[in-house]
């Protein structure tokens, strides 16, 4: 392919970058692996709904991030994912909570969770990303 339908490549980031993407798949599988596949495994019938399927999602988010050590620029998504849905969490209800006076230890234990992701903001390479989701064309619709 060429000109602007030209697929990105891994290529286009240092090596250096591709081995801190990696390093940062490696720590959210780990870390995930460590502190929710426990629970997925030896779930309870009484284990709470939404409990269960946050488990199960950082689960799979976890099991992806394994590919992230193989493909790190092809799984970028998982880190837009992941600094999306912990920054979304932070502002949209952290930040309310922490202004109305009502943050709690167990909000102050979910920040705590949230914060590394200051680290996966460092590690992406936001040039790359806005070149090739935001500025880059689309696949066709037919």
């Amino acid at each position: 392919m060429t000109g602007a339908g030209k697929a990105a490549t891994a290529g286009e980031l240092p090596l250096w970058r591709l081995y801190l993407l990696r390093a940062m798949y490696l720590v959210m599988a780990a870390g995930l692996g460590i502190f929710m596949w426990p629970s997925i495994v030896s779930h309870r019938p009484e284990w709470p709904l939404m409990s269960s399927v946050v488990a199960c999602m950082l689960g799979a988010l976890g099991l992806l991030s394994v590919l992230g050590l193989r493909y790190p620029v092809r799984m970028l998504p998982l880190l837009l994912f992941e600094t999306a849905w912990k920054l979304i969490w932070l502002i949209a209800v952290a930040l309310p909570l922490w202004r109305a006076g009502r943050f709690d230890a167990a909000t102050a234990s979910s920040v705590r969770d949230c914060l590394p992701v200051v680290l996966v903001i460092l590690v992406v390479p936001w040039p790359y990303v806005v070149r090739t989701y935001l500025l880059a064309p689309g696949d066709r619709w037919r």
